[in-house]
């Protein structure tokens, strides 16, 4: 379905992927930063919930218009009290960085040893949990996506949970994911039961580490990209805009503030 599908409701949080959702070919479009400004002054409590590292997170939950961010596809999620000038930082239950850390180098060697195209994400260093192998950001040409799909695999050989994202396959231990974390932060911080969260609450992403949400969310938005990997997604958006990346969160932008007008 297209967002003139949508209909009459109402939103009370949008929850929204990072990468190639606002933004395009690795940048951030400033009509997409404004169309999260113009959101959040219109009401919308504004959740990023990424795959993007704990040191990225610090810096978005500081400085950009939102309320909180899940970062780590769910290892944690960070809120800045702008009066208190504090970050609060809450982590899925039971993981240790020490332990998360030290691992990494022995998963690296692995899986670099297997799929020589690959690298570790440039931004590795800035994680506190999970692992990423890039295969589109800095890889030119990208891998081919079966390949992608191997290195999935393989991680998952390895005991660990592993999803694609856009740009990286990351991977983790634990059973924490985007879904658990942001209906834990929606609860604690703002009071929000898991039905409300899934009734009254908006998802938008576009690959296939977006999947929890797609099955969770009544209304959930993939951009126009998310039809890259619509094969395989066992569980599919409710809509897809008209364009692609951040084009097509500033579309969905310009549908929910006429909504609110």
């Amino acid at each position: 379905m297209t967002l003139t599908d949508l209909g009459e409701q109402t939103f009370k949080a949008l929850l929204f992927d990072i990468d190639d959702t606002i933004t395009t070919d690795g940048t951030l479009p400033a009509a997409s930063y404004t169309a999260l400004e113009q959101l959040k002054n219109a009401g919308y409590l504004m959740i990023p919930v990424t795959g993007r590292p704990a040191g990225w997170c610090d810096m978005i939950a500081r400085f950009w218009p939102i309320d909180a961010v899940v970062g780590e596809n769910g290892a944690f999620y960070f809120k800045y009290d702008h009066t208190a000038k504090k970050l609060k930082k809450i982590y899925a239950e039971g993981l240790c960085l020490k332990t998360a850390q030290a691992e990494h180098r022995q998963i690296e060697a692995i899986i670099l040893e297997k799929f020589p195209q690959t690298r570790i994400s440039r931004d590795q260093p800035y994680r506190d949990i999970d692992i990423a192998f890039d295969f589109a950001e800095d890889i030119v040409p990208p891998m081919p996506m079966d390949e992608v799909i191997r290195m999935q695999m393989a991680l998952e050989d390895m005991g660990l949970t592993a999803k694609i994202s856009s740009i990286h396959v990351n991977a983790w231990r634990g059973d924490h994911d985007k879904l658990t974390t942001a209906k834990k932060l929606m609860w604690d911080e703002y009071q929000m039961s898991e039905q409300t969260l899934k009734s009254d609450c908006l998802y938008v992403g576009d690959s296939p580490n977006d999947e929890p949400m797609f099955a969770f969310f009544d209304h959930s938005v993939g951009v126009k990209n998310v039809m890259d990997f619509w094969d395989q997604l066992k569980h599919k958006p409710t809509y897809v805009t008209q364009a692609r990346s951040g084009a097509g969160f500033v579309e969905l932008s310009k549908r929910l503030l006429g909504k609110k007008t």
